[in-house]
């Protein structure tokens, strides 16, 4: 008989920093069927629902960051109250003051754990006092959930939204697990509407939903843990131990790791919101394919981008104060966007350039605005503006990837001065599988759309069962993949 360790089970339950609950874990897949058997006879009970779905959030949380799901509690409980009194409010100055508390609490949240360290290395440096780093742990999606319940409040100053009435629904709302910790950025707006509706699943949703699972997880578990774990961390832990061309190509690693890492979960977390009766928008859509930067930030992320305009760009003044104050505000936006990634000047440069390029391609055209095109040499057109644009971008993955600036300079200094072309061969057959999946993340993001569709509507059209195999079999040949150590999503430390 099989004995069972119930000490080491009942740890499998708590809290392990090193073991945070992801999608592609084997403990998620035995809760979440435990959760969705629950679900389906709670589904029709709006209280009772809502109040399930929270709590098994707040779970999920405390599983990635442990006894800090209390912050999570606290600042659902401040921004409700405060939502709540911005709309009883009749005096315009008093609704602002409050906003104001309410952005003042929320940015001054996420200063502490995540720039905290930043801003006090910067005074050391100034004082020239040796800078030891404060003992500050980061919530896990603290970014993620401060943005959307930030939405939550502007969207009623601004008049477009009604507070809920019950602060277990707007509980629900900010904890929603399937996008909790790494997005999508769900606009109360979009979301909150759903959450009154009756819980409706048609079969091409869980279709779609099967579709996306699997693709994420093909995305996360097989092609960017495994160019991770195999290459691309390698190459930034210490660049200089290998040539120019060995980084040129842990660049380009990157940049479909990245993709793959955060698209991946993002068609999970949409997926499994599906199954559960709620959409989310599309958050990533085939990037690399842009013919240029303004293109990219379109495709690129889409929740956080939209957001950046909408509560960052617009309340600046967008394009209303004329064509400097615009550029700078976009300028500034992206600058924002960069510090909002991570606490580091790589972070500024990385926003930074992005916003600089931004700025160039609108002024580009202004000067040459777009006129009807000679066909036949439109797609070298397009051929030309695709490769500096996607070249630029993997350029600013370099900073954005890299630890500090130093790792950053050295990768650059690897590429430009020791690059090696003669052992190009010798390269193709040392790292052949991991270039083989390089490759594969690559075809599969260049897959043009239609075809995508094709698979998904096929996938949409069969039968349950057949659903059921198709992703076990792609659960199967994760298992086979799978690095001995949990690889958590990237966007995790944002």
């Amino acid at each position: 008989m099989f004995q069972i360790d119930n000490l080491k089970l009942w740890n499998q339950f708590l809290y392990n920093p090193e073991e945070p609950l992801i999608f592609s874990s084997g403990l998620f897949l035995f809760l979440f069927t435990g959760f969705m058997l629950v679900y389906f006879i709670l589904h029709k009970h709006h209280r009772a629902k809502t109040t399930f779905v929270t709590l098994f959030s707040l779970y999920f949380y405390y599983k990635s960051s442990g006894l800090y799901f209390t912050i999570l509690i606290g600042s659902t409980l401040v921004d409700y109250t405060l939502a709540n009194l911005i709309y009883k409010l009749k005096n315009q100055l008093y609704k602002k003051t409050i906003l104001i508390i309410s952005v003042i609490l929320n940015l001054g949240l996420l200063a502490y754990f995540k720039y905290t360290n930043f801003f006090y290395e910067i005074i050391c440096n100034f004082s020239n006092y040796k800078f030891q780093p404060l003992d500050i742990f980061l919530p896990v999606g603290v970014s993620f959930f401060t943005f959307q319940s930030l939405s939550y409040t502007f969207d009623i100053y601004r008049g477009t939204l009604k507070p809920v009435k019950n602060v277990l629904d707007y509980a629900f709302f900010v904890s929603f697990f399937p996008q909790l910790v790494a997005g999508p950025i769900v606009r109360a707006s979009e979301f909150i509407p759903q959450l009154f509706k009756p819980v409706i699943v048609t079969k091409e949703m869980i279709g779609k939903a099967v579709f996306l699972i699997g693709s994420g997880l093909i995305k996360k578990a097989i092609i960017a843990d495994y160019i991770s774990v195999n290459f691309v961390d390698r190459i930034f832990d210490n660049p200089t131990l290998y040539s120019g061309l060995e980084n040129l190509a842990g660049v380009y690693g990157y940049a479909i790791q990245i993709y793959c890492d955060f698209s991946g979960y993002s068609d999970m977390a949409i997926g499994i919101a599906l199954l559960m009766g709620f959409h989310f928008n599309i958050n990533f859509d085939s990037s690399y394919q842009s013919i240029n930067i303004t293109e990219f930030w379109r495709r690129w992320h889409i929740s956080l981008s939209t957001w950046l305009k909408d509560y960052v760009y617009i309340t600046m003044g967008g394009n209303k104060k004329g064509k400097i104050r615009t550029y700078v505000n976009l300028f500034l936006t992206m600058l924002i966007g960069g510090l909002w990634h991570g606490a580091g000047f790589r972070f500024i440069i990385w926003g930074a350039m992005h916003g600089i390029v931004l700025i160039l391609h609108k002024l580009w055209m202004i000067i040459f605005p777009k006129q009807k095109e000679n066909n036949k040499f439109k797609w070298l057109k397009n051929s030309i503006s695709w490769l500096i644009t996607f070249n630029f971008i993997c350029f600013c993955w370099i900073f954005f990837r890299s630890e500090n600036m130093k790792i950053a300079s050295e990768v650059l200094s690897q590429i430009c001065l020791h690059f090696k072309p003669s052992i190009f061969f010798e390269f193709i057959q040392g790292y052949h599988e991991v270039l083989i999946i390089i490759l594969i993340g690559y075809i599969i993001h260049f897959t043009p759309k239609k075809w995508e569709l094709s698979i998904e509507n096929s996938i949409i059209k069969s039968p349950l069962l057949l659903k059921v195999v198709y992703l076990l079999f792609i659960i199967l040949i994760v298992a086979q993949f799978k690095s001995a150590e949990i690889q958590p999503f990237i966007y995790f430390q944002f």
